[in-house]
């Protein structure tokens, strides 16, 4: 390698690190990370920042802004956090590398395996999919009729894991399709189309195979004192004791979001084969 072009990648990494840190910090200060979330998203964006530069940074500010904002926009799932969900809206470093690991070890990859387009396409459906979920998950909770399971089509109480609405449906649409056009703004000469097309299919997969662990593998437990389903354990957020009730302990919200970052990779890779 050229040593001017040695200069240059130590400074793209070091101004990488600095911006992760900065945006960590911020959204620390805005309550959309933990402590220990802002310093997991310091580090992640730091890597992605640095090693794949201003368009792999675009697309994760897309997801992260996006999601954050919709979750301080929308306050109508709060209860449903308490009761259903294992975490609320503010993301500790479980969370950041669940919805970003796969996104970081890409970024990696390019480095590793220079002028190859999988990584890039594998980033873009990896981060619609996180974004996908996301969205239907701040979103479906609106819709007006309950949602169904995903794998019976049973009637199941708003937050219940594996269930699905055409809301959720239409927002996870949505937004993977976000992630598929800032993909194609910053790439000039690329197949704008294809590109759109992986992220839409690449967030669709991710979400619903989100929703299909959720209704089958992942771990869901009981609280006896509430007398709810929930995600949380081994306490509920009265404090009683959750029992577990179906699903494996081992697959828990985090493990199910790392599936449908990856469920996103695949099916945008797969696109990838036809354009």
């Amino acid at each position: 390698m050229h040593p001017l072009s040695t200069v240059l990648s130590q400074w793209q990494l070091l101004v990488g690190f600095l911006l992760g840190a900065f945006i960590a910090l911020l959204a620390w200060r805005l309550r959309s990370l933990s402590a220990s979330g802002a310093w997991a998203a310091a580090l992640m964006g730091g890597v992605i920042f640095g090693t794949g530069g201003l368009p792999w940074a675009v697309l994760l500010l897309g997801f992260f802004i996006s999601s954050s904002a919709l979750s301080k926009a929308f306050k109508s799932k709060r209860a449903l956090e308490i009761e259903k969900f294992a975490k609320g809206s503010q993301r500790d470093w479980q969370q950041v590398f669940a919805n970003g690991g796969l996104g970081m070890l890409l970024a990696i990859g390019n480095i590793l395996f220079p002028n190859q387009s999988w990584t890039w396409l594998a980033f873009i459906g990896a981060m619609a999919a996180v974004n996908a979920d996301t969205w239907a998950t701040e979103l479906g909770v609106l819709n007006p009729a309950p949602p169904r399971l995903i794998t019976t089509g049973k009637v199941v109480e708003r937050g219940t894991s594996g269930g699905i609405s055409l809301w959720g449906s239409l927002a996870a649409l949505a937004g993977g399709l976000l992630i598929g056009i800032l993909a194609g703004w910053v790439s000039p000469g690329e197949n704008a189309w294809a590109l759109a097309g992986a992220a839409a299919l690449g967030g669709m997969a991710g979400s619903f195979f989100d929703s299909f662990l959720g209704a089958t593998l992942q771990g869901i437990y009981y609280c006896p004192r509430c007398q709810k389903e929930t995600e949380r354990s081994p306490q509920h957020a009265c404090g009683a004791e959750t029992i577990h009730r179906r699903g494996w302990r081992l697959i828990n919200n985090e493990v199910v979001n790392f599936a449908c970052s990856l469920a996103g990779a695949l099916a945008a890779l797969l696109v990838g084969l036809f354009f």
